[in-house]
């Protein structure tokens, strides 16, 4: 008696187009494009433009209020798509996944009608079914969250072998597009790329075991879990094949990574692997927690061949107060003298961070703390944010006393934004004379001329500004361009080049 293996979805199923719509970190660009490899692999049709598109699934941020903000409203416009299909349009379903999804479940469903799902992270390994039968009709029902730190076991060494869904650490590339040097086991989901950009985000972990009072990311992310290097591997590898050169690590805490596969020093033995990827020329790491950055991980990110010396440092505020209220360590010596560590060993090292205005109980004497650091620590970027509760944090519950009005809080942070204007254009000014190579990420044409532009390694992707690349006579995407900088513009630069390469 013989069988037939039966037919797959993909080959069963109704072509429906789909869109994804990504809001939010580099973590979550990774987890938009495992969800778009499973769609894909799953019978869908990816289109860029979610006017094409049959079902629209929006991965929404879930991080402070503007944010989620921003995220209701990219499903509200989606919804509007659909509402005019019976116009020429096409959508059929709106779907909502991603942090504010995960974080409010059924009650975002609940306040939001015009989203035809409301998915948890628990859907990411069956999306295309998922999406298929809210296609066709049927209700789903979005779970009730929960802290997701609860899933996983306390100690970090168990948590391995864990069945828990955990976006982003299942996105592995067939062996066959990578060649014969990668692992042939392991599941096969595969990563579709949804930006042909030279540059591309690589996870290198999820979660977070810190427990800052302002901070419910924990809470929907879950407890802190590395993926194996072996995965971070073939994944970069897989990248290069698509054309990337630079390879940008994420996480929520790459300071902690691999103390979960026994081992805190892992990633000063990754970085050397990574950047010998054939096609990567350059892997730079984000979100390091100042508290847990040892000298060994400064030495591998100053010094290692092919990893840029860039250093994004999460200082939160300089207040040794203030800062043990966030349930963070740390004050402006130890800060500046982790600086100081950096620029020994790489004078030219990129420095960026984030800090938080009018946290509950900031004096007076707190806030020029804060900008006296600041104006030391002569910082290439600094992310300025003003406090407010977060659901779920231990600091939306203090004692409202030690609250500062909104007002206030906006005065603040409005001073600190002007400080760090000024003296992020300062440290731009620095660099005028110096020598950079330069990513070209973008090249057009305005009026005849050839406008190209880039980031230096001292420049993050997004948020760090670009360099504007004059004298060259032609440029492609990903090429790496030797320059000098002449000019500034803000944070932004204009460099001169200086040939034809790096």
């Amino acid at each position: 008696m013989t069988t037939t293996e039966p037919e797959t979805l993909a080959e069963t199923a109704t072509p429906l187009n789909v869109a994804v719509v990504t809001l939010g970190c580099a973590r979550n660009e990774v987890d938009s494009e495992e969800l778009a490899g499973r769609l894909e692999a799953g019978g869908f049709v990816l289109v860029d433009d979610a006017e094409d598109a049959d079902t629209v699934v929006v991965n929404t941020c879930g991080f402070v209020e503007a944010a989620k903000k921003d995220s209701v409203d990219t499903l509200l416009e989606a919804a509007d798509l659909k509402a005019s299909a019976g116009h020429g349009g096409r959508a059929q379903a709106v779907v909502a996944v991603g942090c504010l999804a995960e974080r409010y479940g059924k009650d975002l469903a609940e306040s939001l009608p015009e989203a035809d799902a409301v998915l948890g992270f628990d859907d990411y390994p069956d999306i295309a079914a998922r999406l298929r039968a809210i296609v066709a009709g049927e209700t789903h029902h979005p779970h009730t969250p929960s802290d997701r730190r609860r899933l996983l076991p306390i100690s970090p060494v168990e948590r391995g072998a864990s069945a828990v869904s955990i976006p982003g650490h299942d996105v592995r590339a067939d062996v066959a597009e990578i060649g014969a040097g990668a692992p042939a086991t392991g599941p096969r989901a595969v990563r579709r790329r949804l930006d042909a950009g030279p540059m591309a985000p690589l996870k290198l972990a999820s979660g977070c075991d810190r427990r800052c009072s302002f901070c419910a990311i924990p809470s929907f992310r879950g407890s802190f879990v590395s993926r194996r290097p072996s995965d971070v591997l073939q994944e970069g590898q897989w990248l290069a094949t698509q054309g990337v050169k630079e390879l940008f690590l994420v996480s929520e805490n790459s300071t902690s990574y691999g103390k979960d596969l026994g081992d805190l020093r892992l990633l000063e033995t990754l970085l050397p692997e990574l950047s010998g990827i054939d096609g990567i020329e350059r892997v730079r790491v984000s979100y390091l927690q100042p508290a847990e950055t040892r000298p060994g991980l400064i030495e591998a990110i100053a010094t290692t061949p092919g990893v840029v010396p860039y250093f994004d440092l999460s200082f939160q505020h300089a207040s040794a107060t203030v800062l043990r209220r966030m349930r963070r360590f740390g004050d402006p010596e130890s800060f500046l003298g982790l600086l100081e560590q950096i620029r020994s060993l790489a004078p030219l090292a990129g420095v960026r961070s984030n800090v938080i205005v009018g946290f509950p109980g900031e004096t007076e004497d707190d806030l020029q703390t804060l900008c006296d650091f600041l104006e030391a620590a002569r910082m290439d970027v600094t992310g300025v944010f003003g406090y407010s509760d977060e659901d779920g944090t231990e600091a939306a519950g203090f004692a409202e006393d030690i609250k500062l009005d909104e007002d206030e809080i906006r005065a603040r942070t409005e001073h600190v934004t002007a400080l760090v204007e000024e003296l992020n254009t300062q440290r731009a000014e620095e660099r005028i004379g110096e020598s950079v190579v330069v990513l070209v990420e973008s090249v057009d044409e305005v009026d005849g001329e050839l406008v190209v532009e880039g980031r230096a390694a001292h420049q993050g992707p997004e948020v760090d500004g670009t360099t504007t690349l004059t004298g060259l006579p032609t440029a492609r995407l990903g090429d790496l361009v030797r320059a000098t900088v002449t000019g500034t513009d803000g944070v932004d630069l204009v460099a001169r080049v200086d040939g034809a390469g790096a």
